[in-house]
């Protein structure tokens, strides 16, 4: 097997086919080194092309004069194909390894070709083949689907921290653990790792989290969650690169997020095609979700801070935060009525089409400076869609369910009690929070409190 690694080229290697093949001709003649039964007449020629460089079709026919006189079929892998991607002489050359396969009883050439660190080969293929008669065709005319899922279950993950606890000794409860992590992450590798490394390396020792002990809890994960959504890494940078470079994409996730639209997961739109290709989204009983956690608060937060500047009603409450935090508690039927307030002075003109696309995201501004720094917040998927959304905010080890709601009526408005009561018997709380967006002009703003099926709610209503 020849291997190449596309991430040790530079830009100036592929400018021409003449040093694109000099530096693939070095690449692959350095792979079969240690491979004896590799030299001869044909392998010498190639290395000659490492120095002085030939028109990639030269190149080719020795390549296949190479494959021809081989003791044993060679199979080429390219690793960071991506890397090498956005280049014409690279795709040119993916071309001529087409011709050559499609050719292959008449010129020899390799018996595989493995493509890795590519998205999905669909990404190459509009380029290898622009034009539209060949567009959904693969460049090899071959395209095997890849069914192995890579995220891990809770089980998978309770199985690792069994091993960690073995040595460390925590008194963590594994299962509980593993299955918390998994809610954060849906397994998804890289969160389950990092989060796991940060409560090891960076909440354990802390003021807050003086040993591991403390460390390996819900409110140690908590803590390593909020490191990790400040931090700057390739992971995220790659999921908000991408919302630049596929607007759909970004408009698709927006209005999922904010306008709680449920979009039907179809492999066949091509917006959710790349959504899915790139493990932004996934398939959850036939409708697109995000597909994790942490993806949707990156998100969030990325969109929120978009508007931050300009809005006023952030503005707001960044001026008023302090006094939300009374002895180190959130005081959030402060917050609320204080909400009520500025909707009423900011936006009380405002039609049913403003509040349905602009009220969830204004309570979000209003709510993230004042738990900036340290508390965390995300959004109830399972209960998200156009009339309601589900915040739950953590705060110093408190916990808070605040439902936003659109006004749809009486009748509407009690079953959405009903569904909150249910809500928080779920949560073991006591108390919730009933955000109402009633665009009837006689409404009565202000805040109240009610008893429902044993529980307290504190509604609020702009």
């Amino acid at each position: 097997m020849a291997s190449l690694d596309f991430q040790f080229l530079s830009q100036a290697d592929f400018e021409t086919e003449q040093s694109f093949s000099a530096v693939f001709a070095r690449r692959f003649a350095l792979a079969l080194r240690r491979v004896p039964e590799a030299a001869g007449e044909a392998l010498d020629r190639i290395k000659k092309y490492g120095d002085d460089g030939c028109r990639m079709s030269l190149l080719f026919e020795e390549l296949s004069e190479f494959c021809a006189s081989a003791p044993k079929p060679v199979i080429l892998l390219i690793d960071e194909v991506d890397s090498a991607s956005n280049n014409q002489v690279f795709l040119d050359f993916l071309a001529l390894l087409r011709g050559y396969y499609l050719q292959r009883d008449e010129f020899p050439t390799f018996q595989s070709v493995i493509l890795a660190g590519v998205y999905d080969i669909r990404n190459l293929k509009q380029k290898v083949r622009p034009d539209s008669e060949h567009k959904h065709n693969s460049p090899w005319n071959i395209a095997a689907a890849f069914h192995v899922n890579m995220d891990l279950e809770a089980e998978g993950i309770e199985g690792m921290l069994a091993e960690y606890e073995a040595d460390y000794h925590t008194g963590m409860d594994v299962k509980q653990m593993a299955e918390l992590l998994y809610g954060e992450t849906c397994g998804y590798p890289f969160l389950v790792s990092r989060l796991c490394q940060l409560m090891d390396e960076e909440v354990a020792g802390s003021v807050e989290f003086p040993d591991r002990q403390a460390a390996w809890t819900r409110e140690g994960l908590l803590a390593a969650e909020k490191i990790l959504l400040m931090e700057k890494n390739t992971l995220f940078d790659s999921l908000i690169n991408k919302l630049t470079d596929f607007p759909k994409l970004r408009k698709l996730l927006y209005s999922m997020l904010f306008l709680g639209e449920t979009v039907v997961f179809n492999a066949h739109n091509d917006v959710i095609q790349i959504a899915s290709m790139f493990g932004f989204v996934k398939n959850v009983n036939g409708a697109t979700a995000v597909a994790n956690r942490i993806f949707e608060t990156v998100l969030y937060n990325l969109f929120l801070s978009e508007e931050e500047v300009s809005n006023r009603t952030f503005s707001a409450a960044v001026e008023e935060r302090n006094q939300f935090i009374q002895n180190g508690v959130l005081n959030m039927e402060l917050l609320l009525e204080k909400f009520v307030v500025h909707w009423g002075d900011l936006y009380h003109s405002a039609d049913e089409k403003f509040i349905e696309e602009n009220g969830r995201k204004f309570f979000l501004l209003y709510l993230k400076p004042v738990i900036n720094g340290v508390g965390n917040y995300y959004i109830e998927a399972r209960t998200r869609d156009r009339g309601r959304t589900y915040v739950i905010v953590d705060y110093r080890g408190r916990q808070y369910i605040i439902e936003i709601k659109i006004w749809r009526g009486e009748e509407y408005n009690r079953r959405g009690e009903e569904q909150l009561a249910s809500y928080l018997e779920s949560y073991h709380a006591q108390k919730g929070y009933l955000l109402r967006f009633n665009f009837n002009k006689n409404k009565v703003p202000g805040v109240k409190e009610i008893s429902w099926g044993g529980k307290v709610i504190f509604e609020a209503v702009v």
